[in-house]
């Protein structure tokens, strides 16, 4: 097999697969580094389709073995006896941290990477995010706006199916939406309160996620089927309903024929040539036998995931770049960032005792950022929004009860009260001092050295947090929900919200950024970089949206200019 290919990708995931779809069916040959195994759709889901009481451990995952194997991934609300294949063992995948500064690198290594275990809140980014590093100060200002990634928002939305409304709220643009899933009766009165209460300033609205509702003919033809309203789509889905680059990008960049992947393809660094000026090629450790090897292309698009792909960045030093590729600024590495998490609040509802809800929707309630905007400003920077459910207490709720018999059995099929329960979801402020880097001895089995991360919440972070909370408990109590708890948990520490963000990031000078406004290394023309490092503010929505956009928004660019002969 050529060894020369049009364009190598690394990585799998949520942008690489992006990458490879968009490279293929343009024409390109296209090769996918990934350094984890091969998964195969359906037939490496486990446990799909089956209850709890089905399971080994009630899907639990044995405590001595998560307590060893996996400290840091046993952390994430995905990590269960059915999932945990999708995740790294953390005793073989090692990383370094600051003393004294916690954070949880969520990772998955294999096919498709996190796109598999995702939970699939899909919202676009606006111009309140855009400017919003120009306008306070915070952060250099992002190279693009909100008409820039329109139509690749657009583009993304139609082939991977995301289910929603369009709510007409200003700094939640709409989107190309399949028919929404449905609020249930309480969420329904809840909405109803908010606008009596505040109007337009504060909306609930169903959660707008990533799953085919009505699947079109292009989805159809990739085996993609409608959701099941099974909501145990971090196992897998054989129906192909929540979107994945296993089941949806990869399949279509297969379909040309113009696709190459390797497994077990670990990316060391990228090559230099300093005479043309632009990467050479990719050198490579097979994960099992440990050779090493290099692969040729014009293009690279970096797609590893924020911190994967800086690491190999920090890696690639050379004559030209001593403190890493393309690093001319010495900004890379920095402004990590992550999304502020665990915090909110929870209430019950009274009435609706007659009434349940049908299947288990995957998707929740969303209610938009509503702080510092039209020119207001609270003891804090930029927003938060809100992710949450009215549910219906179930069994679970009475496993800590006191009992035995039969009457004591019987009880658990009878319902507990409806609660109304929310989570803020807070912008963390690009910050110089959050940064990850190289260490200086430890290394991992492959003889790179580990990544050491360097990152805490800053008095803003915390303020907001704070500020979430109290917010969130008057709120409910406002809208008429009984015996409120707010909740806070300060042992919450960055990387547990698995938004990780920035460290590569894009701008208009090549003196503060790495990249340009087309996702472009400013020193280095035939690198880009797609996934969460480009970030430069991490805005309040959920990301992943935004990187596919940006990723088919570089490859239209990236690809034009191949064809014109300037790559």
């Amino acid at each position: 097999m050529s060894e020369e290919f049009d364009v190598i990708v690394v990585g799998s995931g949520m942008s690489g697969g992006w990458a490879a779809k968009e490279f293929t069916e343009k024409g390109f040959k296209t090769l996918v580094l990934e350094r984890g195994r091969h998964v195969e759709h359906q037939t490496d889901y486990v446990g799909e389709g089956l209850g709890p009481w089905e399971m080994k451990f009630r899907d639990r995952v044995d405590r001595k073995l998560s307590n060893s194997e996996y400290p840091t991934q046993e952390k994430c609300y995905a990590f269960l006896d059915s999932t945990k294949h999708f995740f790294v063992n953390d005793k073989e995948h090692p990383y370094s941290q600051e003393e004294g500064k916690e954070f949880s690198w969520i990772r998955g290594y294999h096919t498709g990477g996190r796109s598999l275990t995702w939970h699939r809140q899909s919202y676009r980014l606006g111009d309140l995010d855009f400017e919003a590093n120009k306008k306070d100060g915070h952060g250099v200002d992002w190279p693009i706006r909100y008409k820039d990634i329109e139509k690749w928002y657009d583009h993304v939305e139609k082939f991977a199916g995301i289910t929603g409304n369009n709510d007409g709220i200003p700094h939640l643009p709409d989107g190309k939406f399949q028919p929404p899933m449905e609020l249930n009766c309480v969420e329904k009165v809840i909405k109803e309160r908010m606008q009596n209460l505040y109007g337009d300033e504060r909306q609930l609205i169903i959660g707008r996620a990533a799953h085919l509702t009505e699947p079109t003919e292009e989805q159809q033809a990739l085996g993609r089927g409608t959701c099941q309203n099974r909501n145990q789509c971090q196992r897998g889905c054989s129906f192909g309903a929540y979107f994945s680059s296993l089941s949806a990008t990869l399949p279509a960049a297969r379909n040309t024929g113009n696709l190459t992947i390797f497994n077990n393809a670990i990316v060391e660094s990228l090559e230099y040539d300093p005479e043309t000026k632009r990467a050479s090629g990719v050198r490579v450790i097979d994960a099992e036998s440990k050779v090493g090897k290099t692969y040729k292309a014009k293009v690279v698009f970096m797609c590893a995931s924020t911190l994967g792909t800086t690491q190999i960045l920090l890696n690639s030093t050379s004559e030209t770049f001593q403190n890493g590729f393309a690093n001319g600024s010495g900004t890379l590495g920095h402004y990590l960032m992550d999304h502020l998490y665990a915090q909110g609040a929870s209430g019950e509802f009274e009435g609706f005792e007659d009434k349940y809800y049908v299947g288990r929707r995957a998707t929740g309630i969303y209610i938009p950022r509503f702080q510092n905007l039209n020119g207001k400003q609270e003891k804090y920077y930029r927003g938060f929004g809100y992710q949450g459910s009215a549910q219906r207490l179930g069994w679970r709720e009475g496993t800590s009860k006191k009992g035995f018999g039969a009457d004591f059995k019987e009880s658990f099929k009878t319902p507990g009260p409806w609660t109304f329960s929310i989570s803020g979801f807070g912008e963390m402020l690009p910050d110089y001092k959050n940064h990850v880097s190289l260490h200086k001895t430890k290394k991992d089995q492959w003889g790179i050295p580990l990544l050491h991360i360097d990152c805490e919440y800053g008095e803003n972070d915390w303020t907001m947090r704070r500020e979430i909370v109290d917010v969130t408990v008057q709120m409910l109590k406002d809208l008429g929900l009984k015996n409120v708890k707010g909740y806070l948990n300060e042992n919450a520490k960055p990387g547990i919200g698995i938004h990780e963000m920035g460290t590569a990031r894009m701008g208009h000078d090549p003196k503060t950024s790495i990249l340009n406004g087309h996702n472009q290394c400013h020193e280095v023309d035939n690198v880009f970089v797609t996934d969460g490092a480009c970030m430069t503010s991490s805005a309040c929505q959920n990301p992943s949206l935004t990187y596919m956009a940006l990723t088919a928004r570089a490859v239209e660019f990236a690809s034009s200019e191949l064809k014109s002969g300037k790559l």
